[in-house]
């Protein structure tokens, strides 16, 4: 992610960053899908609504992306919920439009 940042810097829309980041996750050898549509189940049923995950990298790490001036308490708790109704325990929330560096936060359920 960083290294998508070194190369574009900030101030893209979102489905830029990802498709940079899609190139250099491929470059590196690193097993990953795109824009892949989860199922969610509410009370253990399955609903209509899915999820589309940014990118889910070695079948297990959901990595939500942003292009914001700071993350917010909100960005967290969406990728929390992600997390909860895919069954995932690791997500990555990368924001690659702050200034004046890309920040990732590790999150964990």
């Amino acid at each position: 992610m960083f290294e998508v940042y070194r190369e574009l810097g900030c101030g893209f829309l979102e489905p830029v960053y990802q498709e940079a980041l899609e190139r250099e996750l491929q470059a590196r050898g690193v097993p990953f899908e795109s824009q892949k549509e989860l199922a969610i189940a509410y009370k253990g049923l399955p609903l209509r609504q899915t999820y589309r995950a940014d990118l889910i990298c070695y079948d297990s790490i959901i990595v939500e992306l942003k292009a914001a001036k700071e993350v917010t308490n909100e960005h967290r708790a969406q990728l929390h919920n992600y997390l909860k109704a895919t069954g995932l325990r690791l997500g990555l929330l990368a924001n690659l439009g702050h200034y004046p560096g890309a920040t990732v936060e590790r999150i964990v359920r």
